[in-house]
């Protein structure tokens, strides 16, 4: 176990999951694939880019601190070392204040569907745990959603180094001050753009559920796991389940 300063609070995380050889080679398919894909749909992020700045003032690109954890040595062993980074998604909303969001995750997190759907005005969906009808999405990123396409700059993150093509989400900095131990187990690894919670129910799934999966995905991870949640993410995504 490690202590890590996370701002004000400190907390731990369980020794690192996952053989060097294996990181080796999910790190060089991230690459190889991130630029393939990038490479391809230039024409694409160029469109989406020019429809942003068409719709309404504020940047193309929107960024928000997360949490990643680096891999270090500890003694004889390995341990997962929480730090903050900057994620990239095409801006789908108005810039504004994020409180709505921040109400809805806490209320997720404690699984209170009372106050998600007082957050949402009595408007949340039956059976998904989605945060829908915000108010503060614009008209061309609540098509974006709906096909998952706001997420394309994350590749960058993962050129970067920030994250993998697959694996646990990673969270905002403020929603773990609502974390517990068991919750904080989903970060030992590196965070992704695409996982087995995605591919399992995503919005249909309650916050422990995901965190379950997440754990699952992190105890039993491989090259073959990761091929098969990134071919298994394509029809999850044309089927738009969970998007919006």
């Amino acid at each position: 176990m490690t202590d890590v300063a996370m701002g004000s609070a400190a907390w731990s995380l369980p020794a690192g999951l996952g053989e060097t050889g294996y990181l080796r080679a999910k790190r060089a398919t991230d690459v190889v694939l991130s630029v393939a894909v990038l490479t391809i749909l230039s024409p694409l992020l160029l469109m989406i880019a020019i429809a942003i700045k068409l719709d309404g003032p504020g940047p193309v690109i929107y960024s928000q601190e997360r949490v990643r954890c680096i891999r270090k040595r500890s003694g004889s062993g390995w341990v997962w070392e929480p730090t903050h980074f900057r994620f990239f998604k095409f801006r789908t909303m108005q810039t504004g204040s994020d409180q709505l969001h921040r109400q809805y995750i806490a209320a997720y997190i404690r699984g209170d569907e009372g106050q998600m759907d007082v957050a949402q005005n009595g408007t949340k969906s039956e059976g998904s745990y989605k945060l829908v009808n915000d108010p503060r999405v614009t008209r061309i990123g609540r098509y974006l959603r709906q096909w998952s396409l706001d997420e394309l700059p994350q590749l960058l993150n993962v050129l970067r180094g920030d994250m993998s093509l697959v694996g646990p989400r990673p969270p905002i900095s403020y929603e773990l001050a609502h974390y517990s131990e068991i919750h904080l187990r989903r970060l030992a690894g590196p965070g992704g753009v695409t996982g087995l919670w995605q591919v399992s129910g995503r919005a249909a799934l309650d916050f422990e559920q995901m965190v379950a999966l997440d754990i699952e995905y992190l105890k039993y991870q491989s090259v073959w796991a990761d091929v098969k949640i990134l071919f298994k993410t394509i029809p999850a995504v044309l089927s738009r389940e969970g998007a919006g």
